[in-house]
């Protein structure tokens, strides 16, 4: 009907549980051509169409699919170019969509023109548990209108944003939603620009959130400051399991000032914390070895000189 050569390999798997049909070259025809076909298929529950060329008319298609197909429920469109149309298609599909639990649209060109349809879509659509918006242009913009859906979502327990563009007022504003956010188990922010406002904030949601047991910062622009700021909200945080801050210029001094933090929260609960690429000195390996002795089963990854790590080898740091 579409015109186009059929894939053998959807042939022989359509009755599997699982389609993955990675750098297929499906285009935006190809896309439209399965998309017919999975319509109406009850037996696929994963689809895997990453790096096909889908761009926004595959997008689109896949899209018009997931709204009639009640099975799907983890789909994976990564490196596809989908853009503002594709985006918008998405949402759309998102805001009908109870099935969907997983989509990952990581390294799509999305920017701040797509961000306000994913933000609406974030405000209606409780079912989604796992959201991967990674590697592509989300800029301050997206963040101010994202961190506001993400305070009111209801779904969510695993959002990635790493790999963007979130700094200023719009990193702000995602530190808020997180605060707001109660159902939030898993959060990454790393490879983006927080700086020391955004970890300020993200501190003052870790004050109130009790519910976060994943955080990454990695390689955000945070200084010392941030790190103090950071880490008055590890001193109140009770749910916080693993925190990573590698390749942040917080220095020697901001890694002491997060482990005292931890060191005086009874009720904390870490058990990785991450400085890695973050030069350290004998202070805050005497200071390990105080914490891990409160917190047992607490792993801390950090760079300093090999009588260093022998100091804490038989702790895993």
């Amino acid at each position: 009907m579409h015109g186009v050569v059929p894939v053998s390999y959807f042939l022989r798997h359509m009755k599997d549980s699982k389609l993955t049909l990675m750098h297929h070259g499906l285009g935006p025809k190809g896309a439209r051509a399965l998309a017919l076909s999975l319509t109406s298929n009850t037996s696929i529950v994963k689809l895997n169409l990453s790096d096909n060329w889908l761009n926004g008319d595959g997008a689109a298609a896949i899209a018009d699919t997931l709204k009639e197909n009640g099975y799907i429920s983890d789909v994976d469109l990564s490196e596809n170019r989908v853009g503002v149309k594709g985006a918008k298609a998405l949402s759309a599909m998102l805001r009908e969509n109870t099935t969907l639990i997983s989509l990952d649209l990581s390294g799509n060109e999305l920017s701040d023109h797509a961000a306000r349809d994913l933000a609406d879509a974030l405000l209606t659509n409780n079912k989604m548990e796992f959201l991967n918006l990674s590697h592509n242009m989300l800029g301050e913009p997206s963040g101010e209108v994202l961190g506001a859906a993400v305070a009111e979502n209801v779904g969510l327990k695993e959002l990635n944003l790493s790999w963007n563009c979130f700094r200023g007022q719009g990193a702000v504003a995602v530190a808020k939603g997180l605060g707001a956010n109660i159902f939030l188990r898993v959060l990454d922010l790393s490879y983006n620009g927080f700086g020391n406002s955004g970890a300020a904030a993200l501190g003052e949601a870790l004050k109130v959130n009790n519910v976060l047991e994943e955080l990454h910062v990695g390689n955000n622009r945070i200084s010392l400051e941030g790190a103090l700021c950071l880490a008055l909200g590890l001193k109140e945080n009770k749910t916080l399991r693993i925190l990573g801050m590698a390749r942040n210029p917080i220095q020697n001094d901001g890694c002491v000032g997060i482990l005292k933090a931890v060191r005086a929260n009874s009720a904390a609960v870490l058990e990785i914390l991450d400085f890695s690429e973050i030069i350290v000195k004998q202070d805050f390996v005497g200071l390990c070895k105080a914490v891990q002795d409160m917190l047992p089963s607490l792993r801390i990854k950090h760079d300093g000189t090999s009588r260093l790590f022998r100091t804490d080898s038989s702790k895993g740091s």
